[in-house]
């Protein structure tokens, strides 16, 4: 069961971070032709995406090799197993949050190539909503965590 449930979180988070809010951007400037987008902003797109892409991919691994467990909990709901470790090595020890981090990086990257003020905002107002989630998920790494979690904060920016 807990496989099922780990496949079904990155699914989950594959399908909404990286397919559904850019295509929520899209949609939402318009349906621009992305065939006519400048060069420039082509190219520092595909740079921030695939930066953005590599830096959350590589806190999924560190998480699921060293956390023992999956990202995907959703306003303190298990949507898959919890990590059992905490992380402050590796992408964790850049950012409390570098697999959001990297979500932000890609999604800037798609605000460059659709070059709207639409794609912004609904960047801006899913960041208010993660901002509201990291602030949940923090509740309960100081309830599994205690005093080791709190020495990580002092030491490491939320992003």
């Amino acid at each position: 069961m807990d496989k099922i449930k780990e496949t079904f979180g990155y699914a989950l988070g594959f399908v909404l971070f990286v397919v559904l809010l850019p295509a929520v951007m899209w949609l939402c400037s318009g349906l621009p032709s992305l065939a006519t987008a400048n060069v420039v902003n082509i190219v520092i797109a595909v740079c921030l995406a695939v930066t953005g892409l590599a830096l959350s991919i590589w806190a999924i691994v560190y998480m699921r090799r060293v956390g023992d467990g999956n990202p995907m909990d959703a306003f303190g709901h298990e949507v898959a197993p919890r990590t059992r470790h905490l992380m402050t090595d590796g992408p964790y020890r850049l950012s409390r949050n570098p697999m959001l981090t990297g979500v932000f990086i890609y999604l800037i990257g798609c605000c460059v190539l659709l070059w709207s003020w639409q794609s912004v905002a609904v960047f801006v107002v899913f960041v208010v909503i993660m901002l509201i989630q990291v602030r949940t998920e923090e509740q309960r790494l100081r309830r599994d965590f205690g005093d080791e979690y709190e020495a990580y904060c002092r030491r490491t920016r939320r992003f």
